[in-house]
Order: structure tokens, then sequence, then C-alpha cells
């Protein structure tokens, strides 16, 4: 494998995704709008320990907006009549599979780090281990971005049927993952359920370090996140190369 046309493969298909898709409605409403206005139905007018409440609440924006964009390339692509043509360049569906999770990453970062900022300024929210925040910021990034690449991957024409699968998909992942409800509030079915979801772990690495503590152990968040984003990658280019000549 030639490393350098692959990393330039990369980079030109992050580059394209950024210029095009980050403008686009879906990824603003379901990466930046929802997560917000979401946010203020349950704070505006609660008395809510923010101490609790805000690592769960920045963990829903992270989610929301490094899964956004992925689902929404593939299927416009093909319904634009584009992705014959980006499958004819001299580059590998897994070079164009990360091209586009390095976007959906690079996105979430974004956002995410404008939420710490704001919430910083305006909501005095202390910072314990600056250190983990980054590395749980991008290790939720990759993962989720993975993940939203992977929603992308049933062959299908039409945007709206991908968004709506991938709504389908994660809008139950944000009520099990102790966002809403802490962890050690959990139990029963709800508890079992959320140890099946990666939003859980990442939950739960910000309350390490935004709060001090943590529900499970931090090596077994981190160890989880990181399976998480492997596995995500290979069943999405398993997926992809299966489906990529469906619905072209």
């Amino acid at each position: 494998m030639n490393y350098s046309v692959f990393i330039r493969g990369v980079v030109v298909t992050t580059e394209k995704n950024i210029r095009i898709y980050y403008n686009k409605a879906p990824v603003i409403i379901f990466g930046l709008l929802f997560p917000l206005f979401l946010f203020f139905a349950f704070y505006i007018g609660r008395k809510i320990d923010m101490s609790i409440f805000f690592p769960g609440f920045l963990a829903m924006v992270l989610f929301f907006a490094a899964s956004s964009v992925g689902p929404l390339i593939t299927p416009w692509e093909k319904q634009a009549g584009t992705y014959e043509r980006l499958l004819s360049y001299p580059v590998s569906i897994n070079t164009i599979i990360l091209g586009d999770v390095v976007a959906g990453s690079i996105f979430g970062l974004i956002i995410t780090s404008i939420a710490i900022v704001v919430s910083a300024i305006f909501l005095n929210i202390v910072i314990t281990s600056i250190t983990l925040l980054l590395i749980a910021i991008i290790l939720g990034t990759l993962c989720f971005a993975s993940l939203g690449v992977l929603l992308a991957s049933p062959s299908a024409h039409s945007p709206s049927h991908i968004m709506m699968f991938s709504s389908l998909v994660r809008f139950p992942l944000i009520f099990i993952s102790g966002i809403f409800i802490p962890l050690p509030e959990l139990s029963g079915s709800g508890k079992l359920l959320s140890y099946i979801s990666p939003l859980t772990y990442l939950v739960d690495i910000f309350h390490a370090s935004l709060n001090g503590t943590s529900f499970f152990p931090l090596t077994i968040d981190l160890l989880v996140l990181i399976v998480f984003t492997c596995s995500f990658l290979l069943i999405a280019s398993l997926f992809h190369k299966r489906n990529m000549r469906k619905g072209l």
C-alpha cells in the first residue's frame, strides 16, 4: 500500500465533505439545533445541579454533532449521481470511509469545543482534568463519526431515508445512557440497556473529567469506546463494500 496516496485520499475526501456537507440543513438541525433545544427544554425553569447534568449534555452534543455528517454523505452522493465518479477515483472504499469519519469527527470536535467554552463562561463549569476531557472528546468524536458512517451503509437513493433510519438508532440511545438519569440511579433493565450503549461510557468519562468521579473504572470506559470505534469501522467497511454497487 502506498501510504502517501492513502493519506492524501483521506485528506482530499475530508476536505470535500467539509466544504459540501457542513452547511446542509440535516447536519445543522441534528448536529447543532436539536441538542441545544433539548438542553433548553430540560434546563429552563428547573432547578438542576449542572455538575450532574452537564456531562450528559456535553456527551449528547458530541454524539449528535459527530454522528450527523456521516449518514448524509453517501445517500446524498448517490442521489446526486456523484457516487459513481467517487468510486472511479484511484482510492479504496476504506479511504472514502475514513475521509467521512474524519469529517464527522472534526465537526463534532468544533461543536463540542464551542459548547465547552460557552458553558465555562456562562454556567461556571469547572474542569477537573483537561487531559482526560480531551482524550474523551477525541475518542468520542471518532466513535460516533464511525457510527454515523455505519448508519449510511444501507443502499438508498434518498438521504431522508437514511436520516430517518439514523434517528431511529440515535434517539433511543440518549435515554438509556445516563444523560437524563444518572448511571447510579439506573436499575433493572434500564441499567442492562445502558451497558450496550457506547454513549454510556462517554458520559461516564465526562463525569470523571468534570466532577472527578466515575461509575465504571476509566480503563473500562476508554477500552469500550475503542472497541466500539473499531467495530463500527469494520462493520461499516464490510457493509459499504457489499452495497457500493447498489443504489447507484
